[in-house]
Order: structure tokens, then C-alpha cells, then sequence
């Protein structure tokens, strides 16, 4: 049993003053690009201040959380291993999009106003280059809820840590190291040998290597990325197509899968929240947890019976970690149920596998 990892037209005279105090201020000329992004940001506080309905409101300061997500799995099969098997949080025909308590409704602009404020964060952060020769390290935590051969509830477990090592060009092989399992490497494919003849010598085929994807990232491949978000939004879709039932979900998986999965440069972070702000059905809850047992506010997508979330720390707006929550009760459990967590804990370039970054103090 699988589950899956998500506007009257007014008359003009005495309306028309109002009307015109809602339109944008006019740009500004001679502003820097800068500029303008710290200009946006202001008028966007100032919204999320007065804004009916429950809107955004500022919030008590925290301290600033470092870095992001882990790599989720985009397709994790299910798996009978010793009676238990694994669920799958990969994006496979459901039964409707029903959002769970604390999900907005879709269709209201909190999400796209939301991810702009993640994006403007995202792209004032400071970064190192990442060299081609050296390797992205990922420190998680995670958990995934199984279920028994036989059915019935399913049962999460304690989160666990793991350590992901990615070649950032691609040319060598990465490593996946997960608490409890062996370690395993990553990008490197079996041999090949062909027969040229019954009784010849096998000889070992010259492979080919794949080239880099939206489902299939490189470092080098995400930096590449546009920074227009229609241009990445249509990218993601037309290299998304065919994997899965719902285009809109298989975007938003893909984005959440590269903010994951990759360091992406702070301009093209920037450019992938502004795409999900593009996707229909993206919504806001107030509330979500980390693996880690943080606390924030989290954007969402719900689809087949599942929503995900990515969460979000209240005041940086720094990418915490996700969740998949079930949106329809059943024989896995009641709605709310989270069958998938994970905590980004640490994100570096290191210069060879195994390689651990060196404690930051505060």
C-alpha cells in the first residue's frame, strides 16, 4: 500500500480614488536591482501588518537557523524488508486535495506573497562558491513511516541522522551514509561488459554519462539554472513530463526536491521560490515542525491524499526541513497523520567524501 509524498469590475467616478490607493507605487527611477528588492521587502512588511483576515504579523525574534533541508527521496518504492514496509511518498494517482487543519484554501495570494519574503532572504544570503572539484555535504535528520506486511496504522519511527557527500561537477562518485545502514555510494554505475562472440573475452563497455536534469541535479547543473521564474518554471515542467498524474504537484516536488537536494546559489534559491509562488493550489499553514522539533511556518501542496510542507523559520525565513502529512483518513491513520519529516542541519562543500565541515561557532 503506498501513499504519496500536495478571482467585478468596478464603476468608474467616486471608486476611482480609492482603486488608484491600491495600485503599486510607480518604480523609481534610477534604483539598483538591490535597491528595489529592500524597497519591496518594506512594502511587504507593512502589508503583512495591516492586512485583514488574519494576514502575516510580525513575530518575536529567534535566533537565525542555518541552512536547509535533506534529500527526500523524489520516488521511495515500497519495500517489504523483514515484515515492514517502507512508504511511498513519490507522487502516484489519488483521491482528491483536501487540505488539512491549518491549510489556507487555494487560490488566495498569502503563499505568493510568503515565498517572496523567502525569496528576497534567499537571495541576500552570503555563500561560498562551491568548486568543481570538491563535494556538497548534506547533514539531515529524517524519518519515514512504515507499515506492517499486513496493513494497518502506520508507525513512525525516530528520526535518524544522514549524511549526503555530491560530486558538484558530477564526475565522481558521491557517498550516502544513514545512520544504522551501510554506507552507500552514490553516481557510480555497475560495469557493463559486452560478448563479441561465444567464448570471447568479455570486454567492458565504454559508458556514456548521463547528462545532468531537473531529476537528476548536479551543483554545476543547479547554478546554470535561470533566475527568471517563468523561464524555470516551464523548464522544471517540460523536464518533469510524464513523472506522475498531476503536473502542478510534479513541479512543486521538483523544486522542493533542488532546494533539497543541492546548494542552489543564493539568485537561483530565489528563482525556485518564485516559480512554487507560480503553481496553482500552494497555500499557507501556520504552524509545521521539523524532524528536528523546530517550530515554523510552512508553505504547502496538497495533492493524492497527501499534503507537503516545506517548513520555514518565522523570522529568517530559512528553509528548516519538510513534512508529508495525510490529508484523507484511512487504514494508514486519521487526517494529520505525518508520514515523512526531515531537518536540514548543515549544508557545505567539503573537498572529498567522508569529509566533515569544521564546527562554526556563533
Amino acid at each position: 500500500m503506498n501513499f504519496t509524498s500536495r478571482r467585478r469590475t468596478h464603476h468608474r467616478s467616486e471608486e476611482t480614488e480609492d482603486l488608484t490607493a491600491l495600485l503599486p507605487p510607480p518604480p523609481v527611477p534610477g534604483l539598483d536591482p538591490d535597491r528595489e528588492l529592500l524597497l519591496k521587502e518594506a512594502l511587504l512588511n507593512k502589508a503583512a501588518v495591516t492586512e485583514p483576515r488574519g494576514g502575516l504579523t510580525p513575530r518575536t525574534s529567534r535566533p537565525r537557523r542555518h541552512l536547509v533541508r535533506v534529500m527526500v527521496p523524489a520516488v521511495a518504492c515500497a519495500l517489504a524488508v523483514g515484515g515492514i514496509m517502507v512508504v511511498n511518498l513519490a507522487d502516484t494517482p489519488g483521491r482528491g486535495t483536501t487540505a488539512v487543519t491549518g491549510g489556507r484554501a487555494p487560490g488566495t495570494s498569502e503563499a505568493a506573497q510568503l515565498l517572496d519574503r523567502i525569496a528576497l532572504a534567499a537571495a541576500g544570503k552570503k555563500q561560498p562558491t562551491v568548486g568543481a572539484d570538491q563535494f556538497v555535504y548534506i547533514e539531515s535528520k529524517v524519518a519515514y513511516a512504515g507499515q506492517s506486511a499486513g496493513g494497518g496504522k502506520v508507525t513512525m519511527p525516530p528520526a535518524h541522522t544522514r549524511q549526503v557527500w555530491l560530486s558538484a561537477d558530477g564526475s565522481r562518485p558521491g557517498l550516502l551514509r544513514e545512520e544504522g545502514e551501510p554506507d552507500s555510494s552514490l553516481g557510480e554505475d555497475a560495469p557493463v561488459y559486452d560478448l563479441d562472440s561465444r567464448g570471447a573475452t568479455p570486454r567492458p563497455r565504454t559508458s556514456q554519462k548521463k547528462a545532468a536534469s531537473i531529476s537528476d541535479p548536479t551543483h554545476a547543473y543547479v547554478a546554470s539554472l535561470p533566475t527568471d521564474p517563468d523561464a524555470l518554471l516551464k523548464l522544471i515542467r517540460d523536464e518533469t513530463h510524464g513523472q506522475g498524474q498531476d503536473p502542478d504537484q510534479r513541479a512543486f516536488t521538483a523544486i522542493g526536491d533542488l532546494l533539497a537536494e543541492t546548494w542552489a546559489p543564493p539568485q537561483v534559491s530565489a528563482a525556485l521560490y518564485r516559480a512554487a509562488a507560480k503553481i496553482p493550489g500552494v497555500t499557507v499553514v501556520d504552524a509545521a515542525t521539523d524532524a528536528a522539533g523546530r517550530e515554523g511556518i510552512a508553505v504547502a501542496r496538497t495533492a493524492h491524499g497527501q499534503q507537503t510542507q516545506w517548513v520555514f523559520d518565522r523570522t529568517t525565513y530559512a528553509f528548516l526541513g519538510e513534512r508529508t502529512v495525510l490529508t484523507e483518513s484511512g487504514d494508514a491513520g486519521p487526517a494529520g497523520t505525518v508520514v515523512g519529516t526531515s531537518a536540514v542541519l548543515t549544508k557545505a562543500a567539503v573537498d572529498r567524501t567522508g569529509e566533515t565541515p569544521a564546527p562554526t561557532t556563533a
